[in-house]
């Protein structure tokens, strides 16, 4: 192939980023709709009228299709979170993560099916997704204890972001239980803040 060639084909094959989004969104609607198995590359192509090759050609594979569409989307519940105490750090987050249910919750869920049953996923999902929310509760929790607000050996301390985490998880599998409140705020008051001794 010639360099105008193979000049003019790189140029037909580049995606520009209003473009990618598109690509992404797509992918994540299929995650929401039916979980990591659900996506394929063909019905992405199918979704966004775009060819098969190019997204191969893009992004090689699905892990690495899906982890690139996960971090675009960077569903953080948790970032940027600082109220200057930690009661009112993990309040605003249960807060947060209850606002923005539905769509992100479906995704979230998506995610944690995909962590357990897909390990060529894995790292690019605690990577892309999961690290920096866990890292966003462990620092509330952390300043809380430089300010004296919890003792540094407070064992529930350990247990927050998993807690966190969990409960978002698996909040739909007892909807029955938390029919007028939300299930992360409610769970944060009656067991998160007594354990870490704060109110």
């Amino acid at each position: 192939m010639s360099t105008q060639a193979a000049t003019a084909a790189a140029r037909r094959s580049k995606i520009s980023p209003e473009r990618e989004l598109e690509l992404y969104e797509a992918v994540l609607d299929l995650l929401r709709e039916g979980g990591y198995d659900a996506v394929t590359m063909e019905g992405v192509a199918a979704r966004t009228k775009c060819g098969k090759a190019t997204l191969y050609r893009q992004w090689k594979s699905k892990p690495v299709l899906v982890t690139a569409a996960l971090g675009a989307s960077r569903c953080s519940f948790f970032t940027g979170i600082d109220t200057g105490t930690l009661a009112g750090d993990l309040r605003e987050a249960a807060r947060a993560a209850s606002r923005r249910k539905g769509r992100d919750t479906e995704l979230m869920e998506a995610v944690g099916q995909a962590y357990v049953m897909h390990p060529d996923l894995r790292e690019a999902l605690r990577e892309t997704v999961l690290n920096p929310e866990i890292a966003a509760l462990d620092a509330m929790v952390r300043r809380g204890v430089e300010r004296g607000e919890v003792a540094a050996d407070n064992r529930a301390a350990d247990f927050v972001a998993p807690a966190f985490m969990g409960v978002l998880r698996v909040e739909r599998l007892f909807e029955d239980r938390f029919t007028e409140a939300e299930a992360l705020p409610e769970f944060l008051e009656a067991v998160i803040l007594p354990a870490l001794g704060v109110s």
